[in-house]
C-alpha cells in the first residue's frame, strides 16, 4: 500500500504543477492528467476505505475471539508464526482495545501458519503474552485473559519488536494518506473553480 500511496502522492502533486497551466497545446493534456490523477485517487481511497472496513470474514479461517477477564482495558494484538521457518512473522494485526468483561472477534487466515501470539498491552507496557498452537485448524479458538503473564520473555521481545514495526509501519502510512487528501483536497478545488 505504500507504493501505491507515494505513487499517488507524486501524481497529485504533479496535478498541481500542472494547474499552473492555463493556455496553449499542453493545458488539454494538463487539465486531463489532472481528472484522471483526482479520479483513479479518489477511487483508491474509497475501495481501500470499504476493504479496511469490512468484516474480515475470510473463506476457510479461523475465528478467534479474545474476551477480557481483567479490571482494565487492554490493547491487543495477535501475531500468526510461519511453521517452516522458526521465529518467522507472517502476519500482524491489532485487534483493538477491549473493556473488562468484553471481548473481540479476529479471523485468522492459518493456511501457512500452525501458532499464533496474543499480546496485550497496558497503556505501553507489555501485561499479556501468550503462545498458541493449533493442533486442529478447524475449530474457532476462544482465549480469555483472566491474569497478567508472560509465557515466555523472549518471545516476547520478540512480539515487542515486531508491533513497534507494524505501528511504526501504520504511523507512515497515515502520514503519506494525510498528505495525499491534503493534495486531492487543493486539486479538487482547483478543478471545481470558476474562472
Amino acid at each position: 500500500m505504500v507504493f501505491i500511496v507515494l505513487a499517488i502522492f507524486w501524481a497529485l502533486v504533479i496535478s498541481l504543477l500542472l494547474s499552473k497551466i492555463k493556455r496553449g497545446k499542453g493545458a488539454e493534456w494538463a487539465k486531463l492528467f489532472r481528472i484522471v490523477s483526482v479520479v483513479f485517487s479518489i477511487s483508491i481511497f474509497t475501495y481501500w476505505f470499504i476493504k479496511k472496513s469490512s468484516v474480515g470474514i475470510v473463506e476457510n479461517s479461523l475465528a478467534l475471539q479474545v474476551i477480557n477477564k481483567l479490571p482494565q482495558p487492554l490493547d491487543f494484538y495477535v501475531i500468526t508464526l510461519n511453521d517452516s521457518e522458526v521465529g518467522k512473522v507472517i502476519d500482524t494485526r491489532h485487534i483493538g482495545k477491549v473493556r473488562p468483561e468484553y471481548y473481540r472477534i479476529e479471523y485468522l487466515t492459518m493456511d501457512k501458519s500452525d501458532e499464533y501470539w496474543i499480546v496485550g498491552y497496558l497503556g505501553k507496557n507489555l501485561v499479556y503474552f501468550s503462545q498458541h498452537a493449533l493442533p486442529n485448524k478447524n475449530i474457532d479458538q476462544i482465549i480469555e485473559t483472566r491474569n497478567y503473564i508472560n509465557q515466555s520473555v523472549k518471545l516476547s521481545d520478540l512480539a515487542k519488536k515486531q508491533i513497534e514495526a507494524y505501528n511504526y509501519e501504520n504511523i507512515k502510512v497515515g502520514i503519506w494518506v494525510t498528505l495525499d487528501f491534503l493534495l486531492l483536497f487543493l486539486n479538487l478545488m482547483l478543478l471545481m473553480r470558476r474562472k
